[in-house]
């Protein structure tokens, strides 16, 4: 019995042998076949039949199949406002050096102190403001005649546009003149400028003080920046601040930082009325500003005796003239039919925020022109309407049709080709072609080749013009990606940021050390920090 169970045994263990000796191991040192798509033999489950086990290519994410790109002009548009608000570099600087004051002592010999002194009791005596020389008052003169002048010459020009309607409006309210020079520190001169708090215009005005003086803002229309009306409205306020105080130096300190923060400065002097007085229990901000209100004063006052040159002014508020406008109408349409640069338009016509004016029952907006340009206008009036009735019934509806993407045209300019007969070839508007091309006047040279982009219906077939070629919209050799950048003849930091989506024209000064605007033709800018 013992003898079969061990044959029995042993049997079993030859045929478990056998079995084992069937199964292949893998050597640690065998080579791994390559990651490849392989079909490897299984056993069903179910059915007992040997599948093919496929092992399935790795699919890339569809979000990353694309390049996910902004719309160029959209992105364009979107920079110029951006520096329209943010990259003003006068007005910054202004608004820094008020904010900012430091009061050491400056060398500048070309000033003696007792020369100063003399000046300042002259100034003193014809004007209601309290001018005593004090070495603070001494530290920012000096400080400004070493280190702003060019800014200052650059102010004094735009000063013989925008004062003499300053003093109209301040006479007009008993306002002593003098207070034409606050807009300096308030603005630079800048009718668009706008604080870092939201104040905006020639004279800051906040949107609630603004509203309370009349000063209407809108989609269209920001008051706050027109030079007639929001000085009219300062005067008033200005005229208020006098009732208030009965002196002109904590009249001006209010005006900056309101009357309840003067009210609290007296009380903490103790009961001083002096401005000097209760100047260390201000805020900072206006700590500064009658300093630099002073001192700015002086300058313009004493600026022959300091050698300053002025720049010869474009305009001269004399010489232009308002229109009211009896429809909707927008400044490059103005700027395309009297032949127009739409800077000197939107100089002239700065509380439009879209460039446009709107027509509105019971309100009196106006157009203002040079004097030169209202006859031709005047003339022409109801062709002009008519114009513009009909460029209006043929802007874009809401989604009318399907669009394809836009496509970039270049167009070469041939003999009797102007901006405006360029732009109602290709359905698009004037101000449209000068930014895209980075052109400061209407001037065309025939040859001249100009950028253009048109969007087209996907339901139409495109029309073949004899001088346009186009081509898709790709980036150019002139891209963000480029580090630096040649100047070329005609070129102008505007225009060249316009070329690079996403610099600014206070990105190329900075990158470059460039204080002014002027660029030389084959220097070599970097477009990158």
């Amino acid at each position: 019995m013992n003898q079969k169970l061990v044959s029995l045994t042993f049997g079993a263990l030859c045929v478990c042998g056998l079995s084992f000796s069937q199964v292949k191991t893998k050597k640690a040192n065998t080579p791994t076949a390559p990651d490849k798509t392989v079909s490897v033999q299984i056993d069903s489950i179910s059915d007992g039949k040997n599948l093919d086990a496929i092992e399935m290519a790795i699919v890339a994410d569809s979000l990353s199949a694309k390049t996910i790109e902004d719309l160029q002009l959209a992105s364009e548009i979107d920079q110029k406002w951006l520096d329209e608000l943010y990259s003003n570099e006068l007005f910054d600087s202004i608004y820094a050096s008020v904010t900012d004051l430091k009061y050491d002592a400056v060398d500048y010999p070309e000033l003696p102190t007792d020369t100063l002194k003399a000046r300042l009791h002259k100034l003193s005596s014809k004007t209601p403001f309290n001018i005593e020389y004090n070495e603070s008052l001494e530290s920012v003169i000096k400080s400004y005649l070493k280190h702003r002048r060019n800014s200052l010459e650059r102010l004094m020009s735009l000063s013989d546009y925008y004062f003499p309607m300053f003093e109209r409006e301040l006479d007009n309210y008993n306002i002593p003149l003098e207070i034409k020079y606050l807009a300096i520190v308030e603005s630079a001169l800048k009718p668009r400028a706008k604080s870092r708090v939201g104040a905006t215009g020639l004279w800051q005005f906040m949107f609630a003080t603004g509203k309370q003086y009349n000063l209407n803002v809108t989609s269209y229309v920001d008051e706050r920046s027109d030079p007639l009306k929001s000085t009219e409205a300062a005067s008033k306020y200005l005229a208020r601040l006098y009732e208030i105080f009965g002196d002109w130096d904590l009249a001006l300190a209010s005006y900056n930082c309101g009357p309840g923060n003067v009210s609290k400065a007296i009380r903490r002097s103790g009961g001083y009325e002096n401005y000097w007085n209760i100047r260390p229990y201000l805020p900072k901000e206006t700590a500064g500003y009658l300093p630099a209100f002073l001192a700015t004063m002086y300058i313009f006052e004493y600026a022959e005796e300091h050698g300053f040159k002025k720049h010869r002014p474009e305009f001269r508020y004399i010489d232009t003239d308002t229109i009211h406008v009896k429809q909707m109408i927008s400044l490059d349409q103005v700027s395309e039919l009297l032949e127009l640069p739409m800077e000197e338009l939107q100089f002239l016509n700065p509380s439009y925020k879209l460039d446009i004016i709107p027509y509105v029952e019971g309100k009196n907006y106006t157009l203002r022109l040079p004097r030169h340009a209202v006859g031709k206008f005047v003339t022409n009036e109801a062709s002009i309407y008519e114009f513009v009735t009909n460029e209006m019934n043929k802007r874009e509806k809401p989604l009318p049709q399907l669009f394809e993407s836009e496509t970039k045209t270049t167009y070469r300019v041939v003999s009797g080709d102007n901006l405006g007969k360029i732009a109602r070839q290709f359905n698009v508007r004037v101000s449209q072609l000068k930014q895209w091309n980075g052109l400061r006047s209407n001037d065309l040279k025939i040859g001249q080749r100009l950028i253009v982009y048109r969007t087209q219906p996907s339901t139409s077939a495109s029309k073949s013009v004899a001088n346009v070629s186009t081509k898709p919209t790709v980036q150019n050799s002139t891209s963000n990606s480029s580090k630096t950048y040649k100047v070329r003849s005609g070129d102008s930091l505007w225009s060249i940021s316009k070329k690079f989506p996403g610099v600014s024209i206070q990105n190329i000064k900075d990158w470059n050390d460039i204080s002014g605007n002027n660029l030389k033709a084959g220097t070599t800018l970097k477009l990158s920090r």
